[in-house]
């Protein structure tokens, strides 16, 4: 299997985590693997890896992409919502750093005929995992008009969302809504033809979206960053890869509330609630691929790179 995926700047993540040997990491979006090896490759030969991913071909991949390292891992197909679980599992007894890169893989836009993209025309599916039940397919069909505008509204940031959902409603009375090129038609023709962006796909937003809500995504990103600070060691990291705004905005709150907890009025002169900083933010702006970067793989023009450090003696 070619899991395709061209890892994101991948020389700031080995930075950012503070990658040595012997150390212990966990990638809760294996993928196919490109920063799992950079990291690997640094940790040697004493360290310790656990890779996790919903994707059970991801997983696959992996297995066969990192075969030399293999003593040193253990590949979990989980959510990474469910860290403690998965750590539970392993005899980690604390974590060096984190990475979440949040981004879809080529593999699963071009190759997993689960319908991700809009120039495909595959089944409407967007399950990460696809043991889960619920589908694109499904929302699509079967979710009222006020909640499809909703879906859409909330996690694509779509200004058509109305007009989008209208257009889904009014088409599925003709039969129902099956393949990704039909909702993506479907979608261009609700918005008006002046209106439609020249620089993205008008299905752009709702594939994105529905993509959100059928694998929960910012509820996983949520979960996940209740837990984790929890199960590092001092001086450990988390570094996370997001590419839209929904996701980085979660991000930057919580790294943010990580490092001044203090929940004090901001009027009072001094701080009365006693809750200290356990974490210090390494990137006070995010990090972007420069323009070499971007040429060489224009996926990761959005991305934006975030980190924390747990502080000694936290």
């Amino acid at each position: 299997m070619l899991y395709r995926h061209i890892p994101v700047m991948v020389e700031e993540v080995i930075d950012h985590l503070n990658c040595s040997s012997g150390k212990t990491y966990v990638d809760g979006t294996l993928g196919g693997g490109g920063h799992a090896k950079a990291i690997l490759q640094l940790i040697s030969p004493n360290g310790f890896f656990v890779g996790i991913d919903k994707d059970p071909d991801a997983i696959a991949c992996a297995r066969e992409s990192l075969h030399e390292f293999n003593s040193h891992i253990q590949f979990f197909n989980d959510d990474f919502a469910n860290i403690s679980q998965v750590l539970s599992l392993t005899n980690t007894s604390g974590v060096d750093g984190f990475l979440l890169d949040l981004g879809l893989s080529l593999y699963q836009l071009e190759s997993s005929g689960r319908g991700f993209s809009f120039k495909r025309d595959e089944p409407l599916d967007m399950r990460m995992n696809p043991e889960q039940q619920t589908t694109a397919e499904h929302i699509v069909n079967e979710f009222p008009q006020d909640g499809l505008r909703n879906v859409i509204a909330r996690y694509g940031e779509e200004r058509w969302a109305g007009r989008i959902a209208k257009g889904i409603i009014w088409e599925r009375r003709r039969g129902r809504i099956r393949s990704s090129l039909q909702l993506a038609e479907i979608i261009k023709q609700s918005i008006p033809a002046k209106y439609r962006s020249k620089r993205i796909h008008p299905a752009t937003r709702t594939f994105q979206a529905l993509r959100i809500e059928v694998n929960q995504e910012l509820e996983s990103l949520k979960i996940f960053l209740d837990h984790a600070p929890n199960l590092l060691k001092p001086k450990g990291r988390i570094c996370i890869l997001s590419f839209h705004s929904l996701e980085d905005r979660i991000v930057k709150q919580r790294f943010k509330a990580l490092a001044n907890p203090c929940n004090c009025p901001p009027d009072f002169p001094v701080c009365i609630c006693g809750k200290k900083a356990q974490f210090r933010i390494l990137t006070k702006k995010p990090v972007r691929p420069d323009g070499a970067v971007v040429k060489a793989n224009p996926m990761a023009r959005s991305a934006k790179l975030r980190a924390v450090e747990k502080l000694e003696g936290s």
